[in-house]
């Protein structure tokens, strides 16, 4: 089955899709994925600061969440399309989306809710495919975390690697999956990624720029050790996983209030000193759990000043990155999506309990019809507990979860 993903992260800069080919042999318990490729386009100016005006804490309106909802769907559906066209040469077969989160309802350590927008209809109308979506809730109401999602995918790539192999995505939160060897794996968001960096570099702009472009203010700059130290006090950071947050938390808010008695810090060391925090946040989650190689992904990845502290971070841990395993940095959350879709479209579970806490494995999400009548494929007759994933015809990886 050709299934394209469809996401758009908490840094809310872009839709990502990637395609892929998928299917498994009846009675093998190996999925196969083949990546076609990956395509992205921004969000218009517009939406992006429509969307950035209506997150928390700011105040916004039922109107501007069914705006929001409506031309996000339609921004996915274009992007689908367009990924059909350009990496299946249009033999697509189901669309996998995500959507985009705009609140994760979080407090003492369980999450209550989350909400992702982007109505999967206009992505069903523009591309004439079924749609899978809303994968979250399900876990949740399962009494999930309803995330990391992608650590089932995690387990997949990672388990029977030797030590304790990790998996680590660094979008605008930061979130890790760990497998020890003789324990249960572990997953939970470590804290921000490049949320508060994110932040601090719009402020300091007055919104003309969104992100530190290749790390070069915070290289620049020196570490404020006492800032620091205040913003690690911050109590989320001891909370026993599974554990997930968001930017209800890590806003800019949050970081007004945490600089007011530091007064006006140069810009280069406030920069250089939240990428020390994501760095140090990641390393100390990380340690305990004994990790001996981690797999990085997400957009975090292409910051070299981020990724060089975070190696000094892990103290001889060794840091690499997806591509290792066959799926590259920037495309592997739109890969696992897909790899979801597919799950509940054979009505196979997606989540890993686990890893989010929920009571037990679920079938995720919700399908929404294409343009012709919907015909659900026969579930196979053994999970998939393995992936493999291939790369001009080579098996770049294949891990069996038993």
């Amino acid at each position: 089955m050709r299934v394209i993903g469809l996401m758009s992260g908490t840094s809310y800069d872009a839709v990502d899709a990637a395609a892929c080919d998928l299917g498994h042999q009846p009675g093998d318990g190996t999925l196969h994925l083949n990546p076609l490729g990956m395509v992205s386009e921004p969000y218009p100016a517009d939406l992006r600061t429509a969307l950035a005006e209506a997150l928390p804490p700011a105040t916004t309106t039922l109107a501007d969440v069914c705006r929001l909802d409506t031309r996000i769907g339609q921004a996915f559906g274009r992007l689908a399309v367009r990924a059909d066209r350009e990496l299946c040469a249009g033999r697509a077969e189901l669309i996998a989306s995500h959507g985009q989160t705009v609140y994760h309802w979080a407090a003492d350590g369980q999450v209550h809710g989350t909400l992702q927008l982007g109505d999967p209809a206009w992505i069903a109308e523009a591309t004439g495919h079924p749609v899978v979506s809303g994968f979250r809730p399900r876990d949740i109401a399962a009494g999930g975390q309803g995330a990391p999602l992608v650590s089932l995918i995690d387990l997949m790539l990672l388990r029977g690697r030797p030590g304790v192999p990790a998996a680590l995505n660094i979008g605008g939160i930061a979130n890790v999956t760990v497998v020890p060897g003789n324990a249960d794996p572990v997953a939970f968001d470590t804290g921000p990624g490049n949320a508060l960096i994110d932040a601090a570099v719009r402020e300091l702009s007055g919104g003309r720029l969104a992100y530190d472009e290749d790390g070069a203010l915070a290289a620049s700059g020196r570490v404020h050790e006492d800032l620091l130290r205040c913003l690690l006090a911050e109590p989320y950071y001891r909370l026993p996983p599974p554990r997930t947050t968001g930017k209800e938390l890590f806003h800019e808010g949050y970081l007004r209030s945490h600089l007011a008695e530091f007064g006006q810090l140069p810009p280069q060391d406030l920069l250089a000193t939240l990428t020390r925090l994501t760095a140090r946040t990641v390393a100390d989650a990380l340690r305990p759990l004994g990790a001996t190689e981690v797999f990085a992904s997400g957009g975090g990845v292409r910051n070299p000043t981020l990724t060089r502290m975070l190696r000094a971070e892990l103290a001889g841990t060794r840091l690499r990155t997806s591509e290792e395993l066959g799926l590259p940095a920037a495309a592997k959350e739109a890969y696992a999506f897909a790899v979801l879709g597919y799950l509940t479209l054979h009505g196979l579970p997606g989540n890993a309990p686990g890893c989010t806490g929920a009571a037990g494995s679920r079938v995720l999400g919700s399908i929404t019809p294409g343009g012709r009548p919907l015909r659900l494929p026969e579930p196979p007759p053994v999970a998939p507990y393995a992936l493999c994933v291939r790369t001009d015809g080579v098996n770049v990886r294949t891990c069996a979860l038993r």
